[in-house]
Parts: C-alpha cells; structure tokens; sequence
C-alpha cells in the first residue's frame, strides 16, 4: 500500500533535508579543519626544528667543551710562563738562566699558538650560538604560527558544532510533527542513498540533478498530490510543489 503524507508534510522534509546537507558540510568542513589549517604540516615542520635545535646545542656545547680545555691550556702555559720567569729572576747560575732563557721562548711561543688556537674556537662559538639562536627564533615563530591555527580550529570547531546543534534541534522539531511513517521513510532513504529527500523543480529532481523522462513526469502526474512517491535516479522521497512544472 502506497504511503500518504499531506503535500504540506512532504514539504517540510525539503527544509529537514537542506538542514542535513549542511549538518554534514559543517562536519566535513570540522574533519577538515587540521588539514586546512597546516596543523600536521606546523607540527612536522616543528619536530624538525626541534632536532635541528637539539644537534646545534650539542654542537655548540662541543665548542663550548673545547674551548674550556683551550682556555686551561693557555692557563697551565701562562703559569709556566710565570713561574720560569721568577726562577730567572732567582737564579744566579748562567747555564740555568740560558735554559730558562730557552724555555721561555718556546713557551712564550706556544702560548701565542694556543692564544690563536683559543681565537679560533671564539669565533666558532660565537657563529654556533648565533646559528643556534636563528633556529631558537624559527622554532618560536612555528610554535606561534601553530599555537594560532590550533586556536582558530578550536574556535571555527565550537562555531560549527553549535550550529550543528541547533539545527539538530529544529530538525527534531520539524520530524516531531510530521507523521512517523513518513519520518521512517525519509530516514531509511537517507542512510541507504545519502539524502532523503528530493524537490521535483521544473521537471529536474534536486537530489540528483537529472531532468526525469517524460514517462516518469506522466507518472507523478497521474498520482494523488498525498501519494508519498520517490525520485527514480536518486531514490530520496520525491517533493511536489508548484515549482515541478507538472
């Protein structure tokens, strides 16, 4: 036996049907969000970052370990410098202060070698921690950049989600008052096709966008305006109004 619903009720499954259509677009655009938003790509990009921080670290405390062992070997030289030099100062044998003489010298000389030596590290330091400080400084920006896009996905997801909720509830409002039967039917078609129903505008179903043949408009023309029919391409319950062009 064929279903009824008055045309009135038939209708309103037209705004039930516009309301899940964009129910799902707003659960889409929220699936999609992270994605929209570089989110995966900002975290990528910051592990790298981070792992490029974390070698330029060891590399610069490396550097810094190197230069503590310069800094103490042109300490233990200059002591030794120091040192002699008293002893020069102190010794009243000619053959002991030309030794001293000598050793001084060579001392004086590896002192000026590991000064040059201590230079060098300086500035491999000094461009070390300014390479360490650019990488600090990217890693803050993409931290930044995906501390925002977080904060908009969360803003954009609350938005979203209460739109979702309130047309929830006009949708529950709209099928209370519609006959169950009718309600069933519109559900079912919904879960098996995708949309459950469909506006017959000028002779084109809206569901699927097909213009139906002449055989199918003769069809719907011959039946009573409360028989509940369904599109034939789409399969969602086929809405009359004074839009069809019947």
């Amino acid at each position: 036996m064929a279903l009824s619903a008055s045309a009135q009720d038939q209708a309103q499954l037209l705004v039930v049907a516009d309301d899940d259509v964009m129910s799902a677009r707003n659960s889409a655009t929220i699936r999609g969000l992270a994605k929209e938003l570089s989110i995966d790509t900002l975290n990528a990009a910051i592990e790298d970052i981070r792992a490029r921080r974390h070698d330029q670290m060891v590399e610069v405390d490396n550097i810094q370990s190197e230069l503590t062992r310069s800094e103490s070997d042109v300490s233990l030289v200059a002591t030794r410098i120091t040192r002699d030099a008293e002893r020069l100062v102190q010794t009243s044998s000619a053959k002991d202060a030309q030794g001293l003489e000598h050793e001084l010298e060579s001392l004086r000389t590896r002192q000026s070698d590991l000064e040059d030596i201590e230079l060098a590290i300086m500035d491999n330091l000094e461009r070390a921690t300014a390479v360490l400080e650019g990488i600090s400084q990217e890693l803050a920006t993409a931290e930044q950049a995906l501390q925002a896009a977080r904060d908009q996905e969360s803003r954009r997801t609350e938005e979203l989600t209460g739109l979702n909720k309130a047309l929830a509830d006009k949708r529950a409002e709209l099928l209370g008052a519609l006959p169950q039967d009718l309600v069933a039917l519109y559900e079912r078609q919904r879960e098996r096709y995708g949309i459950g129903a469909s506006h017959l505008r000028g002779g084109v179903s809206s569901a699927s966008g097909v213009g139906l043949t002449e055989s199918d408009l003769h069809t719907i023309r011959q039946a009573p305006e409360d028989e509940v029919m369904l599109c034939p391409d789409s399969n969602a319950i086929l809405v009359r109004t004074a839009e069809s062009g019947l």
